[in-house]
């Protein structure tokens, strides 16, 4: 029984004149989880959008560093399962889902 508490993943652009950092953070609480997604361009304000996603929907979730340790055992295995798809968040912050 796995569980993914936290994550935060951070990808930087640099782009002249206006470099880009984008960050993801991702927080499990009693109800559900939190994804806050920010982005900073240049010297702008940074922008900031926040998501929240109930316990039911992200049942059987994959985030990354859960994906990895999968991928690891199918490959220590050498077979993926014919219908391996799990629910998973996109780099948009969006529900999705993540087939092997």
């Amino acid at each position: 029984q796995l569980e993914t508490l936290e994550q935060e993943e951070q990808e930087c652009l640099e782009l002249r004149p206006h470099p880009t950092e984008k960050r993801t953070h991702i927080v499990s609480h009693q109800h559900g989880m939190t994804v806050t997604k920010t982005l900073q361009e240049g010297e702008a304000e940074p922008q900031c959008q926040s998501f929240c996603y109930s316990r039911a929907k992200l049942r059987g979730l994959l985030l990354e560093g859960a994906s990895l340790l999968l991928l690891r055992v199918l490959a220590r295995r050498q077979t993926i399962p014919s219908d391996l798809v799990f629910p998973a968040i996109d780099t948009e912050g969006d529900l999705c889902t993540c087939s092997y």
